[in-house]
C-alpha cells in the first residue's frame, strides 16, 4: 500500500468523454497522479484493485438493473463520491428514451430483444445513492476536474462556477445572440463552466452544463414563443444534454402538455 489517497474511476452508460478530458489534462493529471493511488481507473490502467477508496469519480448514467447494483457497492465503498458529465448528473442525452417507449426501441434495433436487459429510464447517479459532488458538464472542464481533485484531497469544498454562461459572454465581450440576432440560447439558464464557446462563434448555447443556480426556464421559453419558435422545437431544445435534469424536465413536459392540449 502506498499510503496515499485512493482514487477510482467508473464508468456507467455514457461516451467516455469525461474520462478522457481527465487523461487530456495532461501535466495537471501528473500532479495528481503523484497525490494519489489510482486503484480503479479502466481507461487507462489495467491493473484493478478493490475498494475502499477515498475518492471515486463517476462517469455515465444508470440504464440497467445491474448498473443500480453496483453503482450502490461503489458507493458502500467510497468516501467520497463526484460524479462528472451530464451522464451522471442528469441522466446524459441517453435520457431521451425517459419520454419514450424503450421496448419499442429494443424491438426496432435488436434482432433478438429477449437477449437485452435494460430499464425504461436512464436516471442520475443521485437518483439512486448520496452523491458528495457533482460536477457539470458535456463534456467536463478538466480544469474543474482538476479543481475538484485536488479541494477534495486538501479537505475544502471544491470552487465551481454557478452562475450562468450570460455573465461569462459579457466578461469575453461577446454580442447576445438571442438579442442581435433572435438565435434560441440557453445561456441564461445554463450554468457556465464551457467559456461561452458556442455564442462567440455566433451560435446559442445548448445547456451542456445543466441549469444555473436559480434558472427561470419559464421567462426564457415565454421569449423563445414571442420570437415565433414554435412549441415542439422549445421542448426539443429543452430536452438536450440536461434534458432530465429537474429544472428542465418539468418546464420542456409543461410545454408538451400545453402542446399536447391544443390537438
Amino acid at each position: 500500500m502506498s499510503g496515499k489517497p485512493r482514487l477510482g474511476v467508473f464508468k456507467f452508460a455514457s461516451c467516455d468523454g469525461c474520462q478522457l478530458s481527465l487523461l487530456a489534462a495532461e501535466d495537471q493529471l501528473l500532479g495528481v497522479a503523484d497525490t494519489v493511488e489510482i486503484a480503479y481507473f479502466l481507461e487507462a490502467t489495467s491493473r484493478i484493485q478493490p475498494g475502499p477508496y477515498d475518492i471515486a469519480l463517476i462517469e455515465g448514467s444508470i440504464t440497467t438493473q445491474h448498473d443500480v447494483e453496483r453503482i450502490k457497492q461503489i458507493r458502500a465503498d467510497t468516501h467520497f463520491l463526484v460524479t462528472i458529465g451530464a451522464c451522471a448528473t442528469s441522466g446524459g442525452i441517453q435520457a431521451l428514451r425517459n419520454w419514450s417507449d424503450c421496448d419499442e426501441f429494443v424491438s426496432s434495433v435488436y434482432a433478438t430483444p429477449d437477449y437485452i436487459s435494460t430499464l425504461a429510464t436512464s436516471t442520475a447517479i443521485a437518483d439512486h445513492v448520496k452523491v458528495d459532488f457533482e460536477l457539470r458538464g458535456c463534456p467536463i472542464n478538466q480544469y474543474q476536474l482538476i479543481e475538484v481533485i485536488q479541494s477534495v484531497l486538501a479537505g475544502r469544498r471544491p470552487r465551481t462556477p454557478v452562475h450562468s454562461v450570460c455573465l461569462d459572454c459579457k466578461r469575453r465581450g461577446t454580442v447576445c445572440v438571442m438579442v442581435a440576432q433572435g438565435t434560441a440560447c440557453l445561456g441564461p439558464v445554463t450554468q457556465a463552466g464551457c467559456n461561452a464557446i458556442c455564442p462567440e462563434y455566433n451560435r446559442g448555447c445548448y445547456g451542456c452544463f445543466g441549469p444555473a443556480a436559480q434558472p427561470n426556464l419559464v421567462s426564457l421559453t415565454d421569449q423563445f414563443s414571442a420570437n415565433g419558435m414554435p412549441r415542439e422545437q422549445i421542448v426539443n431544445n429543452l430536452r438536450s444534454f440536461n434534458g432530465n435534469s429537474p429544472e428542465f424536465r418539468v418546464e420542456s413536459d409543461r410545454i408538451q402538455a400545453e402542446q399536447d392540449g391544443e390537438q
